[in-house]
């Protein structure tokens, strides 16, 4: 098994569920490196690749595009070349994002049209298409923060999801992989929370602000569904 994105906030979290996984660092797996990743395939040929790696910060989207680009649809794109040739008939698992969707309404279950609304969102979507071309793919979609102190002092009162921790989120991804699932599935908590809310799960004193605050395109209602299998506690 490789994970790539193993030593991110949810790639720690699943390295702890699977332990013998290969997990390489940028420096050894650099995902917008087409070469380095098909060398690293010809020679570990890995059965399962769990593909975590990803610029995930909006603002930076924004600003920088092409970098996000190499890496949210580039970087898939290497890969999946890469499985294509040496392992073609691997599980290829993507770990996509609730941010797809518009943020309008919430409660978006598999069945239901992408939307994106800036430009993180359209790379990961874009990124969904690429695995697409794995026979024996699957996407998950879902919204996280790592069980750690809050890192900003504030929080959206104003911003909804069906939030998960890393490490329930990593435990949620183990039992879909080793069902073998394949399609498109939504890992999600069981309760609707703001991310205000969220933040003080961490037990960390935060603010309250909301995002007529902030100047950046972001989702308001995240919250998912799914209609193949049961939330998650978020514990």
């Amino acid at each position: 098994m490789l994970i790539t994105g193993g030593h991110g906030k949810l790639g720690t979290a699943l390295r702890k569920e699977f332990p013998k996984a290969l997990a390489p660092g940028r420096e050894e797996l650099d995902v917008t490196n087409s070469e380095q990743v098909a060398a690293f395939f010809e020679k570990h040929r890995p059965k399962k690749i769990i593909h975590l790696a990803a610029a995930t910060n909006v603002r930076e989207a924004e600003k920088n595009k092409q970098a996000t680009f190499d890496v949210n649809v580039k970087g898939t794109e290497n890969l999946v070349n890469a499985a294509q040739k040496f392992v073609p008939d691997a599980h290829f698992v993507y770990m996509s994002t609730a941010c797809v969707f518009f943020g309008d309404r919430g409660n978006y279950s598999e069945e239901d049209i992408p939307q994106p609304k800036n430009y993180y969102s359209l790379t990961k979507l874009l990124g969904e298409y690429v695995a697409k071309r794995m026979p024996n793919h699957l996407i998950i979609r879902s919204n996280f923060v790592a069980r750690e102190p809050w890192p900003f002092p504030k929080a959206f009162t104003d911003r909804f999801g069906t939030y998960l921790f890393a490490d329930d989120l990593a435990r949620g991804i183990k039992e879909v992989v080793e069902k073998e699932m394949t399609g498109l599935v939504h890992v999600v908590g069981d309760k609707k929370l703001s991310m205000y809310e969220l933040a003080k799960l961490t037990g960390s004193e935060v603010g309250q602000m909301t995002l007529n605050e902030v100047d950046l395109p972001l989702t308001k209602d995240m919250t998912l569904v799914s209609v193949r299998i049961r939330p998650y506690k978020i514990s």
